[in-house]
């Protein structure tokens, strides 16, 4: 038979109570009868490993049987051992597996258990009666030849497998004496009384290989504390035809797992399957590395915020919210809200653009503004209605302007990031408040295949400063800098000359100092990391920063698509 080593023998204080099998490395089911009457001391053998010493037990779980109760129902325990045995646990069959084909004989099932004279355990051959559930809780067993070993007491907790596979379908809950019949409790019934079980009992039709793959990373996620978000893990691996989740999310990896064993439709279901198996493997993997430095360049997961003035008024903003993982678009919501809710709006969708990141990524906070509002000061916005910390304290944050967002503009831009990838750091082009530069040259030096960063010591509203920002938008240049706490040249009534005082000068000074050494791709969080600083510090030169930073790479379907946002009716 099959993975026999799992099969174990339950013992109360030295005496045979019951049958049991391993699920996991430190997890054992059973009966709750078997473990009712029993003292604190559970001991379980692996009678087929008898060089592993028996560990001892206790009872974690139940499925709520009690000796008193008028039925039988919830008869099921869950034992925690002492420590992890080295066995292969059982594997566990699809749902329905046991149940025979139209016009096929029924399935041959086996029994291993410990009635009295069999310490070291026999096998009883049976088949079920038919597929009816009773009681919604059990399926009626009977012997499969009539002068076989029947069930009786010792087989309690026993698991049912199928003779051919060795797959466990249920256990073995109770037994009729003469009657030569029996009870089982089907695996999916187990896992409604122990959520445990969710995730190690597969859907019909997928393969045993991929079932084992999965619940043996199910089992390590869950063994080492992996930290994993179940939602966005499915959210990444799902196909465009997979339902959506469960409106409450899921609780747990083992939750996640047995939907997208059972819930998804065959066979279109193998991809979603392969994809969740793979990205789990993958966040394992990623844990146990060594600690290292974060990449020099981040995978990028953005969620994207694009604001449009809307038609219908002054006071009216359109709204559209995305989010952008394994090279596509999830449309998130979009809708024309008031100014005066407008921060509001914009805090719910973007906490609702997580679930659809790929887990694992470094998230991205883009938002698409129209020109006269790329100074809108959206890194302050606060993280919710409660919680102050601004947005870009939390994430790393930047804008670009909705005029690139044409295709045209964006494959020039596709085409400088790409050398820009070749740079050793990020190169700064100053435009101080003191600069004679016309905006023409400034158009002609960012055309050079190693222009990179414009600073600006003025705001793009400053009197000097507007051509040549405009300049650096159609160009156009990758990344744009400047701070809206720089040089007041606005507000003087003779121009500023830059040089010491100037606060712009500063600031230039400030920032070519702190990305010199970074690449182009890396500026977002090297932008947040100053806004952390700034945040505890008063006074400090990195407060108002904000980053044109705009790398069409990373936005797949930039700003096209043919998916209608999640919310909307036709979604």
């Amino acid at each position: 038979m099959k993975s026999a080593e799992w099969h174990a023998r339950i013992e109360c204080a030295g005496t045979v109570a019951g049958a049991g099998f391993l699920v996991t490395p430190r997890t054992v089911l059973t009966c709750a009868h078997v473990v009712a009457d029993g003292p604190a001391e559970l001991t379980v053998t692996f009678t087929e490993r008898p060089d592993v010493p028996p560990p001892q037990a206790r009872v974690v779980a139940h499925g709520g049987w009690t000796a008193h109760a008028s039925s039988d129902l919830g008869d099921l325990a869950v034992l925690e051992l002492e420590d992890e045995v080295p066995i292969e646990p059982a594997a566990l069959a699809p749902v329905d597996a046991a149940d025979a084909a139209h016009g096929m004989p029924p399935r041959k099932l086996l029994v291993y258990g410990f009635p009295v004279g069999f310490d070291e355990g026999t096998l009883a051959e049976c088949r079920i009666t038919g597929p009816q559930l009773i009681s919604r809780e059990w399926i009626q067993l009977e012997a499969w030849q009539p002068d076989g070993h029947q069930l009786a007491k010792g087989f309690s907790g026993a698991a049912v497998t199928l003779a051919d596979t060795g797959e466990v379908v249920g256990m073995v809950t109770a037994a009729t004496g003469a009657a030569r019949t029996g009870r089982m409790m089907p695996t999916e019934v187990m896992a409604r009384h122990w959520p445990g079980l969710e995730g190690l009992v597969p859907a019909p039709g997928h393969r045993t290989a991929d079932r084992a793959r999965l619940r043996e990373l199910v089992e390590r996620a869950v063994r080492v504390g992996l930290a994993c978000e179940p939602l966005r893990l499915y959210r990444a691996a799902m196909g465009p035809w997979d339902p959506e989740p469960p409106p409450e999310g899921f609780d747990s990896l083992r939750s996640a797992a047995l939907f997208v064993l059972s819930e998804l439709d065959q066979p279109d279901a193998a991809g979603t399957v392969a994809r969740f198996t793979e990205r789990l493997a993958g966040l394992l993997d990623d844990m146990v590395r060594a600690p290292a430095e974060p990449p020099a360049v981040p995978d990028w997961s953005p969620i994207l915020v694009d604001l449009q003035h809307s038609g219908g008024g002054e006071d009216l903003v359109r709204v559209e919210v995305s989010a952008y993982s394994g090279g596509r678009r999830h449309p998130v919501d979009s809708g024309t809200v008031p100014r005066a809710r407008l921060e509001e709006y914009v805090q719910d969708r973007v906490e609702a653009a997580f679930p659809y990141l790929t887990p694992g990524s470094d998230e991205l906070l883009a938002f698409a503004l129209p020109g006269d509002w790329l100074d809108l000061p959206v890194d302050r916005w606060a993280l919710g209605s409660d919680d102050p910390t601004p947005l870009g304290c939390r994430y790393p944050l930047v804008v670009t302007a909705q005029s690139r967002r044409k295709a045209s503009t964006r494959h020039l831009l596709t085409r400088v990031w790409n050398s820009l990838d070749a740079l050793p750091g990020t190169r700064m082009h100053r435009v101080e408040c003191g600069s004679t530069e016309a905006a023409g040259r400034l158009r002609v030096r960012l055309l050079r295949s190693d222009a990179c960063l414009v600073g600006f010591a003025a705001s793009p509203a400053a009197a000097h400063t507007r051509d040549r920002f405009t300049t650096s938008l159609t160009t156009p240049a990758p990344l744009v800098a400047w701070s809206r706490d720089g040089c007041a040249d606005g507000e003087r009534q003779t121009p500023c000359a830059g040089g010491d005082g100037c606060a712009g000068q500063r600031f230039l000074d400030e920032l070519d100092t702190c990305v010199s050494g970074r690449l182009p791709a890396e500026l977002p969080r090297r932008i947040w990391e100053l806004r952390l600083e700034a945040e505890a510090e008063d006074g400090h030169w990195a407060r108002g920063v904000q980053l044109l930073w705009d790398d069409p790479r990373v936005f797949a379907d930039p700003h096209g698509g043919a998916a209608a946002p999640a919310r909307s009716p036709v979604a």
